[in-house]
């Protein structure tokens, strides 16, 4: 399979990626916000209307959200996904090719992206900006601003972006991994990619969910969002399928899929961060673990650091349902559903998790 075409980048794009000595594969990703608004990105391949799938997505099932009335969900391949997300996922799945040092990070909503998002882009980018540099792009940028997130160009007709970015491509996505097309080689051959997933224990993923959307949404019930989540009608869901798909790759292509715990890189994210820079082929020197970068990572993207920065303090993830970027901070724990769930609930989710997940080796205890 042939990478796609894409234009060769604007000066001030490469100028960005090749600064120093150092080749932009070496350097890491330019961060997104920086370089989006530049018209020379955009690939020759022309943007594809997404009108092509309009028949397709007026067929699915589809609900709303209690509470949530301005988030329709759409039952698409056999995943509930926002209504502006199904045209967009389908040209995703058609035009999207992935190339050989791209980087995609995915999850489940509130699983701890923005964190990995974080962790990722420091990892990759830590020659040209060291976690201690005063000009590192995470001290201006939300993390999410730092790289494309795939579904959310493709909704909005510019998927020519991310053809137009000079590699390595960091991107973020939520979709499940058979909606991203060719990201894992096939058997035998084809292209792939590397994909680092993260997973978190179910019941608090409930909890994190309902704190998230409630600063919108304050009538949604915590009650609806664990019975969405258990009905596997919630966003992205069903959560057991989604998660999965990561595990049985990772599983399969350890190479091309790195399975990440929430709790484990709570309780040791220096291995964490670890354990990515070597997944990714960046791992770590004695020259850095003696100055100190793996613990600088850890530090400058901490909830602690992180929520205390003026471009997570304001401003919107998603301007249309006015969620505040200050949603994407919490507590950053495990074990807070303890404060929110009756037994019951708890009781319904475990038994949902067991039923799901006891012949695969997955488990949340």
């Amino acid at each position: 399979m042939a990478t796609p075409p894409y234009q060769q980048p604007s000066p001030a794009i490469m100028s960005m990626a090749t600064s120093g000595s150092c080749a932009a594969s070496v350097l890491g990703p330019v961060p997104f916000k920086d370089v989006e608004e530049d018209a020379d990105m955009v690939s020759a391949v022309s943007e594809r209307p997404l009108e092509e799938h309009a028949d397709m997505v007026s067929s699915l099932p589809c609900h709303t959200i209690t509470g949530v009335s301005s988030l329709k969900l759409c039952c698409y391949q056999g995943f509930w996904i926002p209504e502006s997300w199904a045209a967009a996922t389908a040209a995703m799945q058609r035009h999207f090719e992935p190339r050989l040092d791209d980087v995609i990070v995915s999850s489940l909503p509130k699983c701890g992206t923005t964190w990995l998002v974080a962790l990722t882009f420091a990892t990759m980018v830590r020659r040209v900006y060291p976690p201690g540099a005063a000009d590192h792009p995470l001290r201006r940028l939300n993390p999410h601003q730092c790289l494309p997130f795939m579904e959310g160009l493709f909704a909005t007709r510019r998927q020519g972006k991310l053809e137009g970015l000079p590699s390595p491509r960091l991107m973020n996505t939520h979709m499940p991994l058979q909606m991203i097309p060719h990201a894992i080689a096939a058997p035998g051959g084809g292209r792939g990619c590397r994909v680092i997933y993260i997973c978190r224990e179910p019941k608090d993923m409930a909890v994190s969910t309902w704190h998230y959307f409630r600063r919108a949404f304050p009538e949604l019930a915590f009650s609806d969002v664990v019975d969405l989540l258990c009905d596997g009608t919630m966003l992205c869901g069903p959560f057991w399928d989604h998660i999965l798909g990561y595990w049985r790759a990772s599983a399969a292509s350890p190479g091309s899929v790195l399975f990440l715990r929430y709790e484990q890189l709570l309780l040791d994210p220096a291995d964490g961060v670890r354990r990515l820079a070597r997944f990714l082929g960046l791992p770590f020197s004695a020259d850095e673990e003696t100055d100190g970068i793996v613990r600088g990572i850890v530090e400058l993207c901490s909830l602690r650091t992180l929520s205390a920065m003026e471009p997570n303090r304001t401003g919107y993830v998603v301007p249309r349902l006015k969620l505040p970027r200050q949603a994407l901070f919490r507590k950053g724990m495990a074990g807070d559903w303890k404060n929110h769930m009756t037994p019951e609930m708890a009781c319904r989710m475990d038994s949902i998790v067991a039923d799901r997940f006891h012949t695969t080796g997955l488990t949340f205890q």
